[in-house]
């Protein structure tokens, strides 16, 4: 790597080694995975999403690859905040000593669940959580997702953020009309950074059973194909709030981390591509990321962030 330039960011004044991190959802489901993640080269890593009792999730199938990406309906299977607390404290211990921060994802039926999944988390001193209030496929349980809705996004964000002291990413949704206008609700209602984007809503039909692949009949959609829905909420969040934003979406190679950049992002999740590819994806793609900064003459990736608006 040339010594010229650098690839450290900061996210909401916390130091990441590199601006790729683990997205919410894949091998974050204990402290050896997330630890072994944060060794194989990743800059944050992030847990999977917790509720405020365990929830078992959506019966099989709940997960299928295509020739452009996932199809996923878990339904938000977690042990409960208690027992994924405890998860966090050893993960926590395991990340100080690679200098490897950890994001940890929150979710809710109601604001006030929210409020309190944070509150058991914070105890275990991650260093950001992340509110999944944009989850696409447990909507026939909970109905109109919180993304959804700049108000309802506010109400969850305000009610987080006034019984916890750790910075606060709330994930946005891309099946939304407007979400340059959620972007600022949160941003207005306290939100430290946001993440954009989670899943599109998707569906996928076996044609000779003539019924839907998943269990769930609907999941998210994650992966390359949407990479450019992902690309360009990104760019909108920019030009519309001043908080940081999280990139996620279809972020598989070196390139793909650059576009995120550009269009705004500070820092980048990768999701898809390592379960396609494994933890070593990491690696890749900042090296590739490197590579490019050093053809193109950026020293630092602070430099290229939001470059595509000028």
């Amino acid at each position: 790597m040339n010594p010229e330039i650098t690839l450290e960011t900061n996210l909401c004044g916390v130091r990441l080694p590199n601006p790729t991190l683990l997205a919410s959802g894949i091998l974050g489901t204990s402290a050896a995975l997330l630890e072994r993640v944060a060794r194989a080269g990743a800059g944050a890593v992030t847990a999977k999403s917790a509720s405020l009792e365990p929830r078992a999730g959506h019966p099989n199938p709940t997960v299928i690859s295509w020739e452009a990406g996932l199809l996923n309906a878990v339904g938000l299977a977690n042990p409960g905040a208690t027992a994924q607390a405890g998860i966090l404290r050893d993960a926590r211990s395991k990340l100080a000593t690679l200098g490897v921060p950890l994001i940890a994802s929150v979710f809710g039926g109601t604001s006030e669940e929210f409020a309190g999944v944070a509150q058991v988390l914070a105890e275990a001193e991650p260093d950001f959580l992340e509110l999944n209030i944009s989850c696409p496929n447990v909507g026939d349980e909970f109905g109109r997702p919180f993304a959804a809705d700049p108000q309802a996004a506010a109400e969850v964000t305000r009610a987080v953020k006034a019984v916890v002291d750790v910075p606060v990413i709330v994930k946005l949704s891309p099946n939304v009309a407007d979400i340059a206008g959620v972007a600022r609700a949160v941003e207005e209602a306290g939100a430290d950074a946001i993440a954009a984007i989670n899943t599109v809503r998707g569906m996928a039909i076996d044609v000779r059973a003539a019924r839907p692949v998943l269990a769930n009949r609907f999941g998210g959609l994650s992966g390359p194909a949407i990479k450019p829905v992902a690309v360009r909420c990104v760019f909108e969040c920019f030009a519309a709030v001043s908080i940081p934003i999280i990139g996620i979406g279809g972020v598989s190679n070196g390139l793909d981390a650059a576009e995120m950049m550009m269009a705004g992002a500070t820092a980048v999740g990768i999701g898809s591509a390592v379960y396609q590819n494994g933890p070593e994806v990491f690696a890749r793609i900042t090296h590739e990321l490197a590579t490019f900064m050093t053809e193109e003459s950026y020293r630092s990736v602070k430099e290229m962030r939001g470059a595509a608006h000028k």
